[in-house]
């Protein structure tokens, strides 16, 4: 199966990789284009722009960072739709909003093309590994053809129905992890602050009700100020924001994840845009902190 990717960042870097290392034909794109020259000395084939990628391949998947950039891939010069038609199907993983979803459902189909939305619970590691969980809205024939593409990429893929429900799932999940990571980091600094072991209280919450891998993995880090970006905080506060608009478009309070949001926001204004999205611990501490 030839495949092509568009988008090799944090995430797409790895899961491009797993479609090389088990026999797949993947031409790979990105905006800068060097980014490109570890996968082509894998064996990739290089693809000088989003149309030439979708003119070569059949089957063509974009990882991209957020709604804007989603839509200029697909709308600008170049782009996706220069070359989609009949025969074509695109795939999006990105995260973005169903409103961003549907628009370019709508001009895929309307040239003839096939769409699925698919984006992925999971960060760096997982990509890596292979491991993230794929949930899937759009075209059923498309999903039965990516399938086998899917299983590379991910321990379990969802088919969820019609365009926008993919989009919809992926900013619930990441909202409820944004607001999980806010109420842990601020245990923590309480934790600190009260002049207690955070590992002991690492310890403690492993045995209980609500061990989750989440604290484990990024635990031991925060206590020890480490933020190497899995999945960067800016990308976290985007995905607030965009399930909170989708909380606002269907009259849902969600006043906890309104509070998250603004400890993101306050992150990305302190510097901490690029880091990981548990360095929101730093925005607790630094509040905490004596003025």
């Amino acid at each position: 199966m030839e495949i092509g990717f568009l988008g090799l960042g944090i995430m797409g870097v790895g899961m491009a990789r797993n479609l090389i290392k088990h026999g797949f034909k993947v031409m790979v794109w990105n905006r800068t284009i060097s980014k490109c020259d570890l996968l082509v000395e894998e064996g990739a084939l290089l693809g000088k722009s989003p149309a030439e990628v979708v003119k070569k391949c059949s089957i063509t998947i974009a990882m991209l960072a957020d709604p804007a950039v989603a839509l200029s891939v697909v709308f600008d010069e170049d782009g996706v739709l220069k070359s989609i038609g009949p025969g074509k199907s695109y795939v999006d993983m990105s995260t973005v909003d169903p409103n961003t979803s549907c628009t370019i459902h709508k001009a895929i189909t309307e040239k003839g093309g096939h769409f699925l939305e698919a984006p992925v619970s999971g960060s760096k590691k997982p990509a890596e590994d292979g491991t993230l969980i794929i949930l899937a809205a759009g075209d059923q024939s498309v999903y039965a053809e990516v399938l086998p593409a899917f299983e590379v990429m991910g321990k379990r893929s969802f088919y969820l129905g019609e365009v926008g429900n993919g989009a919809k799932m992926k900013l619930v999940v990441n909202m409820i992890m944004g607001s999980m990571m806010n109420a842990f980091s601020e245990g923590l600094a309480l934790t600190d602050k009260s002049g207690l072991s955070q590992q002991t209280l690492l310890d403690v919450l492993d045995l209980g009700a609500i061990a989750n891998p989440m604290f484990k993995l990024k635990g031991p880090s925060m206590i020890k100020g480490q933020f190497n970006p899995a999945f960067p905080l800016k990308h976290q506060q985007k995905d607030m924001r965009l399930a909170l608009a989708l909380g606002d478009e269907l009259s849902v309070s969600m006043p906890v994840a309104a509070a998250s949001n603004e400890a993101f926001k306050k992150g990305r204004s302190m510097g901490l845009g690029d880091l990981d999205f548990s360095a929101v611990y730093k925005v607790m501490m630094d509040q905490s902190s004596p003025s």
